[in-house]
Formats: C-alpha cells, sequence, structure tokens
C-alpha cells in the first residue's frame, strides 16, 4: 500500500477557520506530528499533504489546508488554494472550534460542499473543554457530527472509522479499469510498445494498473508487444479483448479479426476517471475543425519531451491532418489546469492515470460549464484511425453512439 500512487488513493481535506484545530486534528490522524500548530492565526498557509494507510479501508492522502476566512493581506491567496480542494477532495472534514461555534458560517460551508457534490463529516474539536457547543441550538448542530479530543485517543478513532465507512461508500459506487466488461475467466491481451518513450525497466501506471485489474476480476492476462502481436494471435485459442496503446491503433486494428473486441489503455482509464459519454460526445467537433482554431493539449503529469511525444508531437499532427491545415496549439501540464477556457475550440487531455476522479472530472466539468468540447487522447487518435466506433463498443451501449463521419485510416 505504501506505493500506491497519489492518483490512486482517496483525498480527505480539512476545512476550517483559522486555529478551528485543523492542523492538530490533521496530525492526530496521521499519528506524527507532520503539521505545525500554533496559537497563532494563519500558520498554515500552503495545503500540506500526507498519504497514510487508513484502516480498515486503505490508502489515502491527508490534507490539510489554511484557513478560510484569514483576513491577513495574504488570505486572499489562501484562501484561493484552499477552495481549490473543494472541486478535487474525496470527503471534506469541517473543523469546528467548539468553543467559536458560527451557525452562518456553517451554513455557508455546507452549500459550498453541496454545490460542489463532496460528501462532508463536521468535526468539532476541543471536545474536553467544552461538553455543549456555546450558542448553539440543537438543531443548529449536525446529528452527525463529531466530537473530538487530541487528547482522547477514543474520539479520534471513532472518526478514523467514520472516515473509512463513508470513504468506503463512495468508492464501491465507483468504476475500474476493467470490471464488467469482460467476464470471469475471461481472456484479455495487452499490446505495450517498446519505443523511446517508454521508461527503461518497467511499465506506465494504467498499464500496471489494468494487470491488477485483471487479477481481481479473475482474468486472464497476457502481454506482448506489437511486434509479438501476431504470434499471440496465433497461440491464443480465446481473446476477449485487446487493449493497446492508442497510438498502435491503426497497426493492431488491421491485425484483429472484425468481431474481436479492441480498445486502448487510455480509454480505459478515461472510462475510470471521467464521464466516458460526453469524452466521446466530443468528438463530434473533430469533423468541424478549420485551420487556424486555438486547441488545449492538456496534460496532468510533466515529463521530458520525445520526438515520437504523443500531446505535442502525434496528437497536433492527426488533428492538422483532419483540419486540413495549421492549429494554435497550447499547452498545459502538471497539476494547474487553465481557468478561462474561452477560445478553445477543443480539448485533448491525457488518460488522467496521476489525477483522481475527482480531480478528472472538475476539470471536464469546468470545460462543460464554459461550452468547450473536452476528450481525450485515447478517443482522439482513435477518431483519427478510424476505429472509434471500434474501440468504444465494449464501453459505451450502442445506443449512445453518435454518427460520426470517421475519417479513412
Amino acid at each position: 500500500m505504501k506505493a500506491t500512487p497519489a492518483s490512486n488513493r482517496k483525498h480527505i481535506a480539512l476545512f476550517g477557520a483559522p486555529n478551528a484545530g485543523k492542523s492538530s486534528l490533521f496530525n492526530a490522524l496521521l499519528g506524527q506530528e507532520r503539521a505545525i500548530t500554533s496559537d497563532i492565526p494563519g500558520t498554515t498557509t500552503d495545503p500540506v499533504s500526507k498519504a497514510m494507510e487508513l484502516l480498515p479501508f486503505g490508502p489515502v492522502v491527508l490534507v490539510d489546508t489554511a484557513g478560510l476566512g484569514d483576513d491577513t493581506p495574504l488570505g486572499a491567496a489562501r484562501r484561493k488554494k484552499t477552495e481549490r480542494w473543494l472541486a478535487l477532495a474525496d470527503l471534506a472534514l469541517y473543523v469546528i472550534d467548539a468553543g467559536r461555534y458560527d451557525a452562518e458560517r456553517l451554513c455557508e460551508m455546507k452549500k459550498a460542499f453541496d454545490k460542489h457534490r463532496l460528501p462532508y463529516l463536521i468535526v468539532f474539536m476541543k471536545s474536553d473543554l467544552y461538553q455543549n457547543v456555546p450558542n448553539a441550538e440543537p438543531s443548529d448542530v449536525a446529528p452527525d457530527s463529531f466530537r473530538v479530543s487530541i487528547y482522547d485517543p477514543a474520539s479520534v478513532e471513532n472518526l478514523r472509522s467514520a472516515i473509512a465507512s463513508a470513504l468506503r461508500e463512495r468508492t464501491d459506487r465507483e468504476g475500474s479499469l476493467i470490471g464488467g466488461l469482460v467476464k470471469e475467466g475471461g481472456v484479455v491481451v495487452m499490446v505495450v510498445p517498446i519505443d523511446s518513450e517508454a521508461p527503461a525497466g518497467r511499465l506506465i501506471l494504467p498499464q500496471v494498473q489494468l494487470i491488477r485489474d485483471c487479477l481481481d476480476y479473475s482474468l486472464r492476462c497476457h502481454v506482448t508487444t506489437e511486434r509479438q502481436l501476431s504470434g499471440a494471435l496465433t497461440e491464443l485459442p480465446r481473446i476477449d479483448l485487446v487493449v493497446t496503446d492508442s497510438q498502435l491503433f491503426g497497426f493492431v486494428d488491421g491485425l484483429l479479426p472484425k468481431e474481436m473486441p479492441l480498445t486502448s489503455f487510455s480509454i480505459l482509464t478515461a472510462r475510470q476517471k471521467g464521464n466516458i459519454q460526453g469524452l466521446y460526445d466530443a468528438c463530434e467537433t473533430f469533423k468541424a475543425l478549420k485551420p487556424g482554431d486555438k486547441i488545449l493539449i492538456a496534460e496532468a503529469c510533466t515529463h521530458t519531451t520525445a520526438h515520437e511525444d504523443i500531446g505535442r508531437v502525434k496528437i497536433p499532427r492527426a488533428l492538422e491532418k483532419l483540419a486540413g491545415g495549421k492549429l494554435l496549439f497550447e499547452f498545459a501540464a502538471g497539476p494547474e489546469f487553465p481557468q478561462d477556457l474561452s477560445g478553445y475550440k477543443l480539448i485533448a487531455h491525457c488518460g488522467g492515470c496521476m489525477l483522481t476522479r475527482r480531480a478528472f472530472l472538475a476539470r471536464q466539468d469546468e470545460a462543460a460549464r464554459q461550452g468547450v468540447p473536452f476528450t481525450n487522447y485515447g478517443l482522439t487518435l482513435a477518431y483519427c484511425g478510424g476505429v472509434l466506433e471500434r474501440a468504444i463498443r465494449m464501453i459505451l451501449p450502442k445506443a449512445f453512439f453518435r454518427n460520426f463521419p470517421h475519417p479513412s485510416p
């Protein structure tokens, strides 16, 4: 579990006023002194995160945010960074100093959590000092709120259990890469290229995750390069699904029998992380591209680019071929995503393996709010290769297919 990447961990963010006890609770949940605590308001200036194992749930990331309602000169900047976690967190803990209860502030935060569809727990700190919450009517305080003191291990453990239950309920509703696509005992073939972009001595994250998913769902998984694919097709009497790197769509499509299901790692990741129907519908924009249109290429991680780079080279080249001329490309990499998306004809995003589902959906939702079509690399290359409907067939019911005029591969 210690090696679980942050993108596969649920994120728990602590919100509250300055000096509400967030950092003390953060340390208590971790069982170590990770965040600085002080009576001075505004001690936490930037969000502090720490990976941990939350038993019996599993790997999570705990995030201690700067206090809301900070009136110091840097308060606005701190508030902006804190509010960003409303869209990124999987669960919020709203921390209140039991001796300084503010019903109006609690009501505002509940509205903010509901707006972002963010589940939350309310935590009253310093319960050892205050048996009752001053100035609060019983109806003001949520009946399922928690009274916690860092000097009372039982109260901390009770909160940990509640957090685990809330996260388990949310996780049970979310999908995996391949769950539900191939029946138990099925055979999956993975086509993994070993080229200049392949990391030496290891596989990339979606490939590793798919192997684990196959094991979890009692599937037989075979891994091969594109050069050995023909041999694998001959040797295996039955194949239920072939999953390829998106850059090999045309090559693999030409080798497989037409009735054999085919998709890509990027499309499976998009199914797991985002709204796959919305990503697919955005592909209709491809047919309307024309020279001079502005396109945003977005990636969740930063890496050294190569001459075969998919985001900087291959996708721009494929889209310009569709448009019949030069397009204006802008690039965003890493955790930051542009707030103003006006002017973009289309956003092509990576699979999002380094983002949590909440973070990926936040980007997709923001693009929808601003009216900008948002799709991903795998769907883009499938469309450009003329295999989009084949690549999405197992993932979307046929009733949801759109009549896209695909280019010839």
